[in-house]
């Protein structure tokens, strides 16, 4: 159990103990709320096994667990919606950057990425309409849509960042956008890990 789940854990223990007027009933249930926890950890480990970035993947995918369960439908339709909130994200600090650089490679930069992020968030919101309308009969469709998309934007995201690679420039912006954008390709690659899965599984 991740340090975040014992303290969810002890936190659910003392207020079933607080507000509890018999201790052993409060006991009792407070086992229950541990094996709860516990059983929702799993959930997210296995959905996660199957990802590059798996921290990354348990710390973000966490809250959908009582949600997702054992559906890898669920768990790639969640990995895209967190990756389109990061996605918005660094999209706003880019639109935040115009006139900020100081050298002309770093100013083609940070204007190429705004380009490619916006690409990059139109291809997650396509997939995210997709993931919520799946059915049996168009799923191979679907299937091969989604993974054209993710990919795409994952692509996207990786060239922002080679981007930088030309650029001498060590400033505050650069260092925040990179950082900001490994985070969006990391989270992307975890959403078409999960993708793959799915479309292994099936529907």
């Amino acid at each position: 159990m991740t340090s975040s789940s014992i303290t969810l854990t002890l936190l659910l223990l003392c207020i079933v103990l607080a507000v509890s007027p018999n201790p052993s009933l409060a006991l009792s249930s407070s086992n229950k709320t541990e094996e709860t926890v516990t059983r929702y950890s799993t959930y997210v480990r296995n959905a996660c096994s199957v990802t590059q970035y798996q921290r990354l993947c348990v710390r973000k995918l966490w809250p959908f667990a009582i949600v997702a369960r054992n559906k890898t439908s669920k768990w790639t339709r969640a990995s895209v919606a967190v990756t389109i909130t990061d996605t918005k994200r660094i999209l706003r600090v880019l639109l935040r950057t115009r006139g900020s650089a100081v050298e002309e490679r770093e100013r083609i930069a940070l204007s190429d990425c705004r380009e490619l992020f916006v690409d990059s968030l139109d291809n997650l919101y396509k997939s995210l309409a997709v993931l919520r309308t799946l059915n049996a009969d168009e799923f191979q469709r679907q299937m091969s849509d989604l993974a054209t998309w993710l990919s795409a934007a994952l692509t996207d995201e990786d060239t922002c960042l080679d981007g930088f690679e030309e650029t001498s420039s060590r400033s505050r912006t650069v260092r925040m956008v990179r950082r900001k954008a490994t985070k969006c390709m990391q989270l992307c690659s975890n959403a078409l890990a999960l993708l793959n899965k799915l479309s292994s599984d099936g529907f």
